[in-house]
């Protein structure tokens, strides 16, 4: 019998499950739905979805693994080797996966199926594009009922977004508090009272909320549907959906970090080439970025064919990095929203249904560059700490950038502070980082006394 390892996500939906067997994950799909199962592969909309990339592909097995009664067949999907949650993505990032979803609707109702759920865990973003990885979240349509989904499709993309896009705010907070969506009475008391001139807002906010603060959602059930008023509401949807935005002219923490520098671009260009000269003949299958602000260093790694996750805790960045790479024909950079002090930690059933990201993110090349000082001045983590955490998440190799205490970015850190962790300076830097790491090579950067490292995971 094989190796069988249930994954700890994929246990809500009785249609069937992920496991891990043999290196790679598979799906099962169970007896229960198997007439749905292969209404999807016989009605042409598998082979519509997976033609206009927004389903990924899978193989059929017969190899009943786990040797389960409930067994019907073995899905093998095209692998992704990166998975992040809505509650790590960016404005558009969110709003990209709504549409999508949209457009899957659509295209299954034209087949004869529809979408019976509508979260934002099924979607997945794969070479800068959102793609749909579950298989078993198509039913035969019915034509007289309404779309089930509909309430768990506002509560999980719509309202964050009309949340982002009037409040001016971050939602990744806010999403991995309200892991299942944002409930429509929290969404109405969030929004400001001028949102309800937009239709969109009036329409599924505070309509939906009156109805359900009078408790007549029951009512709805016997309401008579049909195609064409499905299509008038999926239209109505995307189109409130297409309309929102979040301004990208107000100036975040990072986000016009490289234009008004106090540094001068000469840094920035000495500082690239050293950056090259490091990485040149670095050996990686897997990259991340820590702090990758605009992307400028995660781009040059991406051009080595390497797939890099780049984060950073300014949401204005990485949405701008995300609207650059979505435009790319392919990309090999994933932009998420991670602050390195709190990055996303295990959470939902047992803690282990969403594992965290210092889990997912290991990877053979590191990259952290103009982020220590920010980690000990700002958020009071000694150097030792800070050490642990890079080697927590590096399996080989880490580009690593001391800024010194005289550095005019680390007095910007301290000029409010009477007392941060002490010593901070380059032999307590190096000594902090030679329990997890060996020195390969150390540059300074010309006209600063800043410096690059490339240490190996020891």
């Amino acid at each position: 019998m094989a190796e069988y390892q249930h994954h700890p996500a994929s246990f809500r939906d009785p249609s069937g499950f992920i496991f891990f067997a043999k290196g790679n994950y598979y799906r099962q799909v169970n007896q229960s739905y198997a007439t749905d199962f292969e209404r999807l592969m016989s009605s042409g909309l598998y082979e519509s979805l997976v033609k206009k990339k927004l389903l990924i592909a899978h193989e059929i097995s017969e190899e009943n693994f786990g040797h389960s009664t409930d067994w019907y067949k073995t899905l093998i999907p095209q692998q992704i080797s990166f998975i992040s949650y809505p509650y790590e993505w960016c404005f558009d990032a969110l709003k990209d996966a709504a549409l999508l979803t949209l457009s899957i609707l659509k295209i299954s109702i034209d087949h004869g199926m529809i979408l019976k759920d509508a979260t934002p865990f099924n979607v997945q973003f794969y070479k800068g594009k959102p793609i749909f990885i579950d298989s078993l979240s198509f039913e035969k349509y019915d034509e007289l009922k309404p779309w089930i989904a509909y309430r768990q499709f506002c509560e999980c993309f719509l309202f964050p977004l009309f949340i982002g896009h009037y409040l001016k705010t971050d939602i990744q907070k806010l999403l991995s508090i309200y892991l299942d969506g944002i409930p429509v009475s929290i969404t109405a008391k969030l929004l400001p009272a001028k949102s309800k001139l937009n239709l969109g807002v009036w329409l599924h906010v505070f309509l939906q909320n009156s109805i359900a603060a009078k408790n007549k959602s029951s009512a709805s059930n016997n309401v008579h549907f049909s195609k064409q008023k499905l299509t008038r509401l999926i239209d109505h949807l995307e189109n409130s959906i297409k309309g929102l935005r979040i301004d990208s002219s107000i100036k975040s923490t990072w986000n016009n970090y490289y234009d008004e520098t106090i540094l001068s671009s000469q840094y920035l260009n000495e500082k690239e080439k050293i950056f090259r000269e490091l990485t040149e003949d670095v050996e990686a299958d897997s990259a991340l970025d820590l702090g990758c602000n605009n992307g400028y260093f995660s781009e040059i790694i991406a051009g080595q064919n390497v797939p890099i996750i780049a984060i950073d805790f300014d949401s204005q960045c990485i949405n701008q990095l995300y609207l650059s790479e979505k435009n790319k024909s392919s990309s090999n950079i994933l932009p998420l929203c991670i602050d390195l002090s709190n990055p996303s930690p295990g959470v939902g059933f047992r803690n282990a249904e969403r594992s965290p990201f210092e889990d997912r993110g290991k990877s053979d090349l590191v990259i952290a560059l103009a982020i220590v000082h920010h980690l000990v001045l700002s958020k009071n983590i000694p150097l030792p700490d800070v050490a642990r955490l890079m080697s927590d998440f590096t399996k080989r190799t880490i580009i690593i950038e001391f800024v010194p205490l005289n550095d005019p970015k680390s007095q910007q850190l301290i000029s409010n502070k009477t007392n941060y962790h002490q010593p901070y300076d380059v032999n307590a830097f190096e000594i902090a980082f030679s329990k997890y790491f060996k020195l390969e090579r150390k540059e300074v950067i010309t006209g600063t006394e800043r410096i690059l490292y490339r240490m190996g995971k020891v």
